[in-house]
């Protein structure tokens, strides 16, 4: 680096330090920032207060409607909780007589970090202002006639069975809203039916659903599951998307809506309309580190709802694991026949093209691989081998074009020592690019595997954290391929860091190292000093750029950093193995030969070629221009 270079630096050290000085908040911008954030706690506050007032007034009306008997809910107002399980050999799903609606269910397949059946979530659930799951069905009363809302009413069960059950809501004499369910493998199917209830409730044949759910955290790592825990929802005409994952979000849609799904990492519930759910308005809150919980989620929609009872309102549950197939499966079993309810789309697999990658090739490629009854740490491995198998031959055409540029350095040197003035680049660069033609060089050819393995990388990055089957598997010192690999631990977190240090992660960082070590070895002279001191300082970029890769990967799953530990590692060993096996001297004999063999014939270049030679005849006729008109103007004067 020379000394107009180092004098620079220090220059824009200064500049950033000043201008840092410069744009630090007052003492005045800080109070002033502080009194803000204080008017913000204190309207949310004043919100929070709003909303346990209108509570308590609901609790109170709803208390002076149990004493009135003349009241048509007084009996369902009046009554006993009481809880029905379904079950299969899947799933085990409670209902309560208070609300009718679904207040517990647990996974038998799949454990939680205690060893135990898997609960998805319970009744007792609670986290700071947040409750449990409840789902409340609002009817709408004709005028004079109060909203019938279902949370707070006691049903009157009418059939129990291992997979089915009815329950009623009796409002008098041959007058009721029934809700009955049938359990299928992960579905739950759910039927709203009415008698005689036209005469009380609305006309506008819709009924409101509040559905309110807390998000379990069931994995060691908390900020890691939460960036994958989310409000999901499925447009009847769109692809699914999701609200923020990384802070408060809620939004409301106009279109319609095929379901809505309380998604956890590897685990969702989710709510399916027969017909479309409309109104929709979603809201997902992040809950602090330390209650068990990573979210609360509330959805508030309307469903189709025939008072007259001609036609019953169809609702689906999925309550399982974020599996492919299974989702696939489900999809299946709509209530409409002949409808794919696309569940599997809950499970995002990154941007179009990354998504294409691993819809078609990484998860088939994954599924057989775990088909084999292999360790999932072998598995991984398996998977890394076979991809760098399949890009090993665009790794090596690469490889030999970027020697090939470094075979031609004492050319590109001969042309260097030509072409000194500043007003001759243009000239040297033409010079150059005419020497790799007829070379038949490339400088572009060394980008190929790059462009190739990057949209891997990605796919691979979203594909790992995603796979249920790493769930709880263990690999060498790493108890769950899912969560992260902690071989030190302390209880305050570090900015940055966190709480932990991840072996998998610093391995994946230290031969990534290596990796920009060797790659850095194989590129080719640049051709000028300038362009030379530019290559150094990218050099230094990559090797800070594994530094950058243990903040962010620390906590990350230990399978997603054993598979770029592993394929890193593989990456070193293909070059070392590159290094030894392409000569540059034999490799120049041959380039020798080809422009001997086609010195007769015109040079041909490559589309990439043309267009950079045209701009640079382009940049020099310019140039030539410019320098005549300052002629011309100094000849004037």
């Amino acid at each position: 680096m020379d000394k107009r270079s180092i004098i620079g630096y220090i220059l824009i050290g200064f500049v950033l330090i000043g201008y840092f000085m410069l744009n630090q908040p007052s003492p005045e911008d800080i109070a002033r920032q502080q009194r803000y954030n204080d008017s913000i706690a204190l309207v949310e506050k004043g919100k929070q207060l709003a909303e346990k007032a209108q509570e308590q007034l609901r609790l109170n009306e709803i208390e002076e409607q149990k004493k009135d008997s003349s009241n048509i809910l007084f009996n369902a107002l009046n009554g006993t909780e009481e809880t029905i399980t379904l079950s299969n050999e899947y799933i085990s799903v409670d209902l309560s007589t208070l609300g009718g609606c679904v207040s517990a269910v647990t996974l038998k397949e799949y454990n939680d970090q205690q060893g135990k059946p898997l609960v998805m979530f319970d009744k007792g659930d609670k986290a700071g202002n947040f409750d449990s799951n409840t789902i409340n069905f609002i009817f709408e009363g004709k005028q004079g006639v109060r909203n019938i809302a279902t949370d707070e009413l006691y049903f009157t069960p009418m059939v129990k069975s291992g997979t089915e059950a009815a329950m009623r809501l009796s409002l008098g004499e041959e007058r009721y809203i029934e809700f009955t369910y049938r359990l299928n493998g992960y579905m739950l199917d759910m039927h709203i039916d009415a008698k005689n209830m036209d005469d009380i409730l609305s006309s506008r044949k819709s009924a409101g659903i509040e559905w309110r759910q807390l998000a379990r955290q069931h994995e060691p790592g908390y900020e890691f599951e939460q960036r994958f825990t989310s409000l999901t929802y499925k447009p009847v005409d769109d692809d699914s998307d999701y609200l923020s994952e990384m802070q408060d979000d809620s939004e409301k849609f106009t279109e319609p809506m095929k379901w809505i799904a309380c998604k956890n990492q590897f685990f969702s519930c989710i709510m399916i309309a027969g017909e479309d759910f409309s109104d929709v308005s979603l809201d997902s809150k992040k809950i602090e580190k330390g209650e068990n919980m990573l979210k609360s989620f509330s959805a508030n929609m309307n469903v189709p709802f025939d008072p007259t009872g001609v036609k019953a309102t169809g609702i689906q549950f999925y309550f399982g694991p974020n599996k492919f197939g299974t989702l696939q499966e489900c999809s299946s079993m709509s209530l409409n026949a002949g409808d794919d309810l696309e569940l599997e789309e809950i499970i995002y697999f990154g941007w179009p093209i990354v998504r294409w990658i691993n819809r078609y090739f990484i998860m088939y490629l994954f599924d057989g691989l775990s088909g084999l009854g292999l360790n999932m740490g072998l598995v991984l491995i398996l998977l890394t081998i076979i991809i760098k198998t399949i890009v090993y031959p665009f790794t090596k055409k690469s490889y030999v074009s970027s020697a090939k540029m470094r075979a031609l350095k004492p050319y590109i040197d001969e042309i260097n020592a030509k072409y000194t003035k500043k007003e001759d680049a243009l000239k040297k660069q033409q010079e150059i690019m005419g020497l790799y033609s007829k070379y038949g060089a490339s400088p572009m050819g060394g980008c190929l595997p790059m462009l190739i393995q990057m949209p891997v990388f990605i796919a691979l990055f979203n594909f790992v954290p995603n796979a249920i089957e790493l769930r709880q598997e263990s690999f060498l010192w790493a108890n769950d391929l899912s969560a992260f690999d902690s071989i030190i631990s302390w209880d305050q977190p570090i900015w940055l860091i966190g709480n932990h240090i991840s072996l998998f992660c610093l391995l994946f960082c230290v031969t990534q190292i290596a990796n920009t070590y060797y790659t850095s070895k194989m590129q080719p002279s640049m051709g000028s000093s300038e362009m030379e001191q530019q290559q150094k300082m990218m050099r230094w970029m990559m090797y800070l750029m594994p530094v950058m890769f243990f903040f962010m990967f620390n906590d990350y799953s230990s399978g997603l950093n054993f598979y770029y530990f592993v394929s890193t590692l593989i990456s070193v060993g293909i070059f070392i193995y590159l290094r030894r096996a392409v000569k540059e001297d034999e490799l120049l004999k041959k380039m020798e030969a080809y422009a001997e063999s086609n010195k007769n014939n015109p040079a041909k270049k490559s589309n990439m070629m043309a267009r950079l030679e045209a701009l640079q005849e382009q940049q020099r006729r310019l140039a030539e221009e410019q320098e005549k008109m300052r002629k011309a103007r100094n000849g004037k004067k």
